[in-house]
């Protein structure tokens, strides 16, 4: 998961220090080795405007201070682009070139992150011109939408068609681990959420390095309350990159729920000299202060 698919959450897994680098996509329901019901946490940024189709209900406002500039609208130099090619591919009437502009105004509304936009546009074009690579670029941008989905229902319907877009693009290549890492997200966040754990296990199966499923597993046990399993996984992933942000600052907040607090301050203090972001910081000042 990337950088910009960690939130700053109001939420409580652990310390209400350590919410601040949770994804934004919350799994809540326990099997025996993880919880896995969906819960989502929203913000603008995501969404689109009214563009003539329909992205189902928008997400409410942010009115958290600390996410402005995070999650910026677009920019007037964005907006304008948007009109501008909008209005070309509204007027085109041949197939081929309103495929071709269905890709442009994608890339435009990705460009100005309005995520489910650029989804629907690049399957326009993907239904025009079938491909891999075309099917993959829908299916990341409805997962990003995915991700800052606002409501339960939304992040469902946006998770669906970023499914879609990946199994075109697993019949393609089966072994294209990141979408599959991808769906299983997307059905933890539904209502078969053991589907997607036990794809998650099968990417690791096939690639015990994987450090997208290993942070993935990871959090799922942070959510769970399992702090032994999330040290293990976050362990793990560490020890393939050591320079993982996030995965460091986990392991950190596991290793202080399980009680090693020696490990977890050295741990803690690591992170500080990995980032120099002023809000995990001060989540990893906060967590100190506490041990």
């Amino acid at each position: 998961m990337s950088r910009n698919q960690i939130l700053i959450l109001v939420a409580a897994v652990a310390l209400a220090a350590a919410m601040f680098f949770l994804p934004k996509v919350v799994v809540t329901k326990e099997d025996q080795d993880t919880l896995a019901n969906g819960e989502t946490t929203a913000l603008p940024a995501g969404h689109s405007e009214d563009d003539g189709h329909d992205h189902g209900a928008a997400p409410a406002a942010t009115t958290d201070a600390s996410a402005d500039g995070v999650h910026a609208t677009a920019t007037p130099e964005q907006m304008l682009e948007l009109a501008t090619v909008r209005g070309r591919y509204n007027k085109a009437t041949d197939a081929q070139a309103k495929a071709l502009l269905a890709n442009e105004l994608a890339a435009a509304y990705a460009n100005a992150s309005k995520f489910d936009s650029a989804g629907y546009y690049y399957e326009i074009a993907a239904t025009a011109r079938p491909g891999e690579k075309s099917y993959r670029k829908a299916g990341d941008q409805y997962f990003e939408a995915f991700t800052y989905a606002a409501t339960q229902q939304r992040a469902s319907e946006l998770g669906g068609k970023a499914r879609k877009m990946y199994e075109q693009v697993l019949k393609n290549n089966p072994t294209d681990l990141d979408a599959k890492t991808n769906v299983a997200m997307t059905y933890i966040a539904s209502e078969n959420p053991m589907q997607g754990i036990t794809l998650l296990r099968e990417v690791i199966s096939a690639d015990p390095k994987n450090q997208k499923a290993l942070f993935n597993l990871g959090i799922l046990s942070v959510q769970s309350g399992q702090w032994d399993k999330a040290v293990e996984r976050f362990q793990e992933l560490v020890d393939v990159n050591p320079e993982h942000v996030e995965g460091t600052f986990y392991l950190g907040v596991s290793l202080a729920e399980v009680g090693k607090k020696e490990e977890a301050k050295r741990i803690f203090n690591k992170v500080k000299t990995m980032s120099s972001d002023p809000a995990l910081n001060t989540s990893v000042d906060e967590y100190l202060a506490k041990l």
